[in-house]
């Protein structure tokens, strides 16, 4: 796909469907448990963002165009360890909100395979809070 068709598809009007009632936001909780760098929690914290707007793009653009045009606002908080994330990642799928999860390629500070980050969103703010509130800022 070229890029003029990848900027199209990204920026075409959304299908016709239900919009959020509210601003949506993306949460990225990231597993302080590994200790990671700043550029290590950077970077995937970029590859988590990236992940969830491609995967929200695929089957709910409304929500996806609602995110976009509140600003899409990103909020970085502290998970305790996988355990954790792998739970948030658990309760967001069963209250029907979007969520992806970002395992490392071991190439360079953690482990192959190490969970580091879980997005949960874009979505309503609120049904995000219900989840994430309590969790301190990255």
């Amino acid at each position: 796909m070229g890029l003029r068709s990848w900027l199209h598809r990204w920026t075409a009007p959304p299908p016709a469907g239900p919009a959020p009632d509210e601003a949506c936001k993306l949460v990225l909780v990231v597993n302080h448990g590994l200790k990671m760098g700043k550029g290590k929690i950077a970077a995937q914290v970029g590859h988590a963002s990236i992940g969830a707007m491609t995967s929200i793009g695929e089957h709910d653009r409304p929500r996806l165009a609602a995110w976009l045009a509140s600003g899409q606002r990103k909020v970085c908080v502290k998970g305790d360890d996988a355990e954790h994330l792998i739970a948030l990642h658990d309760v967001a799928k069963k209250e029907g909100l979007p969520t992806s999860m970002v395992r490392d390629a071991g190439h360079t500070q953690i482990p192959s395979g190490s969970l580091t980050v879980v997005s949960i969103g874009p979505a309503e703010a609120s049904r995000i809070d219900r989840l994430t509130g309590e969790l301190k800022l990255l």
